[in-house]
């Protein structure tokens, strides 16, 4: 049966964006148990691999059922559009352990024998200290995962944000709603965002809007079903994700280094995406500081424009900019 998240007036008003690295790093760890997630992923599979044979992921894994409930309060939707791995764990290190019972309970009785297992009742019999034991094994999965990636993982995060912004702006809701995901389908008679997942989940958000995450890892799934008192949320797989581990290639026309100069030229076909200064500096192996001077000079030039997101600024290629940055036809 599919998920129904049903809309109120205001609903349609409170639909926002979010990023979640605490999220990323959930979906980091189930893609390891789960070889049908892991095609896009074999250039950091291999090159993780042997850092992650140091970590003890089993607790978690065991509350990460094929199908069915994970425990919300482990990854909850996150606490803004930006917010930082530290700022969401010290959030669920802050959770009541009344709460936390029937969740890991939930998750447990989907995946046959867990909650029989020794790991299995260890949660169950204290859950303030599955709550201390499940955030450190977090913490040290992220740090191994996703953080020496995550400069590259949000750089393409933002990017499907603003575009899917721009989607927004320009069809509205519906449409934009329509366009995330084959899986999401709109009733427009019960203004009811339709997804086709696994389970059956019905909520009426109630004010409360939606927030919408794009995920690297949680390809090719749609996520949502968080219960009250947890955020309405979706998440849905990042467009671009089938690059995402390419190496860079020299795209650079000779004639726009020739230009512009290798550095300042090499920033401008970077941006084949809206992208932040940090994430550029990564991607291209330059210091920030001379990245930013590059992307003032490109930006005062009308080659680029700037917005804010959260703690970044994204910057964009203007029509100009694009011109120059894509190689002339040789057909």
């Amino acid at each position: 049966m599919p998920y129904h998240l049903q809309f109120g007036e205001a609903d349609r008003l409170r639909i926002r964006f979010a990023l979640s690295p605490m999220w990323e790093t959930h979906a980091a760890v189930r893609v390891l148990a789960r070889p049908r997630q892991q095609g896009y992923h074999l250039p950091w599979l291999r090159r993780i691999r042997q850092a992650e044979g140091g970590l003890d992921l089993g607790p978690l894994h065991l509350l990460m059922p094929q199908h069915g409930h994970s425990p919300d309060f482990l990854y909850p939707p996150p606490l803004g559009p930006a917010a930082t791995f530290e700022e969401e764990l010290a959030a669920v290190r802050r959770t009541d352990p009344a709460l936390v019972h029937d969740d890991l309970a939930r998750a447990l009785a989907d995946t046959p024998g867990a909650a029989e297992s020794a790991e299995g009742r260890r949660l169950l019999a204290d859950p303030a200290d599955a709550i201390r034991r499940l955030a450190d094994l977090l913490e040290a999965a992220h740090d191994v995962l996703v953080a020496p990636d995550w400069p590259r993982l949000r750089a393409l995060l933002e990017a499907d944000v603003a575009y899917h912004s721009r989607r927004l702006a320009d069809g509205g809701m519906e449409r934009l709603l329509a366009e995330l995901h084959p899986a999401f389908g709109w009733d427009a008679e019960t203004a009811t965002l339709v997804v086709d997942y696994r389970g059956e989940h019905v909520r009426a958000l109630d004010g409360q809007g939606l927030v919408l995450m794009p995920s690297v890892f949680t390809w090719p799934d749609v996520v949502s079903g968080f219960d009250p008192p947890w955020q309405p949320t979706v998440v849905y797989p990042a467009r671009g994700i089938g690059g995402l581990w390419t190496a860079p290639r020299d795209r650079t026309p000779d004639a726009l280094a020739r230009l512009l100069g290798r550095h300042r030229a090499d920033v401008l076909c970077a941006l084949d995406e809206p992208a932040g200064t940090t994430a550029l500096a990564h991607r291209l192996g330059l210091a920030p500081s001379s990245v930013s001077a590059h992307l003032s000079v490109l930006r005062d030039a009308g080659l680029l424009t700037s917005r804010r997101y959260g703690h970044q600024v994204l910057y964009e290629r203007t029509p100009l900019g694009i011109a120059l940055a894509t190689p002339p036809s040789t057909g």
